[in-house]
């Protein structure tokens, strides 16, 4: 399945972690130490009422303010970053306090999208001619490696999470992390070639 159509299956946890994930592997470019959205996956751990009139709402609310308000500050230096920056920090504004599967698909969606385009401006490799949304459709040709690792990434948690539900969670928080470390090389490596 392609990841357009993993996003259109995923249920409201499901595409709150994805969106989340996209975010969390993006946080070196906020400025963010890799324990800042720590209670955003918690509380999709912890809630039993993904889907239902009640449950995870104000504590997940609460934990997406707190997430903002420690984030709020500028993004990382360079014209690249700074424009990847600028995606990242769109992603965390558009975060939804309301459970709402609609808002939580159309937020899904748009980190999907932010997340390669970030990965697109810090590859060093060309990614080709084809767009962003090509590559989520499944056209994967002559991708570059940041780019084609971060839509691995992608699929790959929406597929644990489709699988196995909030059993799944670890394991995309292990997926998001290791990508987050990757990104946080990428960053680094940058600024050290600018000195």
């Amino acid at each position: 399945m392609s990841l357009v159509e993993l996003i259109a299956q995923a249920d409201e946890r499901g595409l709150a972690a994805s969106g989340l994930a996209c975010l969390d592997r993006c946080v070196p470019l906020l400025g963010g130490d890799d324990e800042i959205l720590r209670p955003l996956w918690a509380s999709l751990a912890e809630s039993e009422g993904w889907g239902q009139d009640e449950g995870w709402g104000e504590d997940w609310g609460e934990r997406v303010e707190q997430a903002r308000a420690k984030l709020d500050g500028p993004g990382v230096g360079g014209f690249a970053e700074g424009e990847a920056s600028v995606l990242a920090q769109r992603m965390l504004g558009a975060v939804p306090v309301d459970r709402g599967a609609g808002n939580l698909r159309e937020w899904a969606d748009a980190c999907s999208v932010a997340a390669l385009q970030i990965h697109r401006l810090l590859d060093a490799a060309s990614d080709g001619a084809s767009s962003v949304t090509a590559r989520r459709e499944g056209r994967t040709q002559d991708m570059s490696p940041l780019v084609a690792a971060e839509l691995r990434r992608q699929v790959a948690i929406l597929e644990v999470l489709s699988a196995h539900g909030p059993a799944g969670l670890r394991q995309a928080l292990a997926l998001s992390t290791e990508g987050r470390r990757v990104l946080r090389a990428v960053v680094s490596r940058r600024a050290r070639g600018r000195v």
